[in-house]
């Protein structure tokens, strides 16, 4: 008699503990941030992981009734290690957006994960034009690589560089910067002598450096991966190219926020074109900075903590729209068009393509208050990705 009562009793309790788990799941929104944290683009992750627990302290943990829960994996910049992390997020942790990336090749492997489990996936660093092309389920906060190259093209044309040779890393965003500027740089008329790619992996720069110093053009454009500027900036000076009168004009991860103090004097005058710079004069951007060293030991801010801050807020407002709807195909749809001030300026989410519109800057390296900042010296207002404009 006592078995048949404490039976359906214990029936009972199970079933409202499991209701009360499911509840509490049901309560948990869940991010899975994948980021290369070890290895040779440590400064990345490192960066991007900074930039979104910020926008969390600043704007709380707690988002239309969900607690925001953030899962961190490293996945030391190795694609297939990405796309395995990105699975397990998937299938074993429920998250309900994937996000981070901070190099192509590991969005591209997340890619088919993404659109097979309808996760949306907000790309804060990879900045190939085709990413956004892999899934329909990918949304970028960070930029193009062709937004920027082309702009510095168009300044380079107009200010008396006729004679360029293109040094690139030998990977799809170098790709995308020899291909681009090539094309406006020419189209403006001037010509681009020679084209060098260097290997993603372990670049020896010296080589490649001493032909263009043999081939003394008017300027050197060049591209390579944020944290690896510093090297090639090194070794510019070392074989002198700056004394023998050519110049740098360069896509803005080259003078990378983050690494620009420990470049020293030769970058001086280094002309890039950038998204966004740490000394943008703006209130709001002021504040980000501020905000940030503080809570990083006075580290600087560059345009990965902007991207993955503005992925944060992009997330978040998503979930608010939908009133804690989690589907996948909800929270895209609210990813769509979003409109913004960014610390980097103004910026949208374009409802077609998902990628990012925004200012692209021209910006000088210059000494101020004993530091070298990126200075902003013009500004073309709402760049869409030229890759996807024509």
């Amino acid at each position: 008699m006592e078995k048949r009562r404490f039976l359906p009793a214990l029936a009972a309790l199970t079933l409202a503990l499991g209701a009360g788990t499911a509840c509490a799941q049901d309560d948990v929104f869940k991010i899975g941030l994948i980021l290369p944290l070890t290895g040779p683009f440590a400064s990345t992750g490192r960066q991007l992981e900074a930039g979104a627990m910020l926008y969390i302290a600043q704007h709380g943990s707690v988002v239309a009734g969900k607690k925001v829960q953030v899962v961190v994996k490293d996945d030391t910049g190795v694609p297939d290690i990405t796309k395995r992390i990105a699975q397990e997020l998937v299938t074993n942790d429920k998250a309900q957006v994937l996000a981070g990336f901070g190099l192509t090749p590991l969005a591209f492997a997340t890619a088919p994960i993404a659109t097979q489990s309808k996760t949306p996936m907000v790309v804060m660093s990879a900045a190939t034009s085709s990413v956004t092309l892999a899934s329909p389920y990918i949304v970028r906060t960070s930029f193009t690589v062709p937004q920027v190259v082309t702009v510095l093209a168009d300044w380079a044309a107009k200010n008396n560089i006729k004679r360029v040779v293109s040094l690139v890393t030998d990977y799809a965003p170098g790709v995308d910067s020899e291909k681009y500027f090539k094309e406006q740089f020419v189209a403006n008329g001037g010509t681009v002598v020679e084209t060098l790619r260097v290997p993603l992996r372990n670049p020896d720069f010296a080589p490649f450096l001493q032909k263009v110093r043999d081939i003394k053009p008017d300027a050197l454009f060049t591209f390579v991966p944020s944290g690896v500027g510093a090297a090639l900036m090194k070794q510019f000076a070392e074989r002198g190219l700056d004394k023998a009168g050519i110049r740098m004009i360069a896509e803005g991860s080259v003078t990378d926020d983050d690494l620009l103090n420990s470049m020293g004097d030769v970058a001086v005058g280094v002309v890039t074109a950038h998204h966004y710079s740490a000394a943008h004069n703006s209130a709001l951007n002021k504040k980000f900075v501020a905000a940030y060293e503080k809570a990083n030991g006075g580290m600087r801010p560059n345009f990965m903590a902007v991207g993955a801050y503005d992925g944060m807020h992009v997330i978040y407002e998503a979930l608010k729209a939908t009133k804690g709807n989690a589907s996948g195909d909800a929270l895209l749809a609210a990813m769509k068009g979003q409109i913004f001030e960014s610390p980097r300026g103004p910026m949208h989410i374009d409802a077609q393509t998902r990628d990012v519109v925004h200012n692209i800057y021209v910006r000088r390296v210059e000494r101020q208050t004993g530091q070298l900042y990126n200075i902003e010296i013009a500004t073309v207002p709402d760049v869409k990705d030229p890759g996807k404009s024509k």
